[in-house]
């Protein structure tokens, strides 16, 4: 996918040195900045299409980073820490993440991670509403839930329900086969890839914050429910 800006938002001038070195030869375009404050500035002057963000940054920590893009923005964000706890990356994924990789880590890895978040992210958000013929729905219907597939834009009884691009990416799946069960696996291609088994919490925490936004009673949903053993699925009731 040529063209795409990556912005990395890391105090380490060698982590950023080595990535820059991975991404630009994959062809990516990419910008720096060394604490948080100039990732917010670079974001307002340039279009950046995905961001790799340190968590333990000067000025502005990494989540409050993201937290400021997700009040005006939707690209995919890349969240990179040392620390390994599973609070630390749920806090990530809550606030609006897509990834969360933890140091050191392979830049190979991160690499195929940009390339998937760009993919998935940019093929959803153009590919569907171009391709449709014009006497094709342009929303998908359950119960309360409509989906505009033209804006990707959620409401619930009329009012809009704000999603990441991840939740979104869920939504979309679940809300095209009605009462179908997808595996977490299957859920986890739409988004980010190849599912392993350390992904199993990442995809919990992701249907978790959909629940939260969705049911009236996220304890006890009635839309997203879970297959025990299987995944999850989406009802009108």
């Amino acid at each position: 996918m040529p063209n795409k800006n990556i912005l990395i938002a890391e105090d380490d001038a060698d982590i950023v040195e080595l990535l820059s070195l991975y991404l630009t030869g994959e062809g990516y375009t990419v910008f720096s900045a060394e604490n948080g404050l100039q990732a917010l500035e670079r974001i307002a002057s340039t279009k950046i299409d995905l961001a790799i963000l340190d968590i333990m940054m000067p000025e502005m920590n990494g989540y409050d980073v993201l937290k400021r893009i997700r009040e005006s923005y939707n690209f995919p964000v890349i969240m990179l820490s040392a620390k390994e706890l599973d609070t630390d990356r749920i806090l990530g994924l809550n606030l609006g993440a897509d990834a969360y990789l933890t140091k050191p880590f392979n830049p190979l890895e991160v690499v195929a991670y940009v390339k998937s978040a760009l993919r998935r992210y940019y093929d959803l958000g153009a590919s569907d509403p171009g391709d449709r013929s014009p006497g094709e729905e342009h929303s998908l219907v359950v119960g309360e839930l409509e989906l505009d597939l033209l804006k990707f834009i959620l409401r619930k009884r009329g009012r809009i329900v704000p999603l990441t691009p991840a939740e979104m990416k869920i939504v979309v799946k679940l809300m095209s086969a009605p009462g179908r069960v997808y595996t977490k696996a299957q859920l986890y291609a739409c988004i980010g890839g190849e599912f392993y088994e350390s992904d199993d919490n990442t995809m919990m925490v992701h249907i978790s914050n959909i629940r939260s936004k969705i049911e009236d009673d996220p304890s006890n949903p009635r839309h997203i429910k879970t297959v025990r053993g299987l995944g999850y699925k989406i009802e009108a009731n």
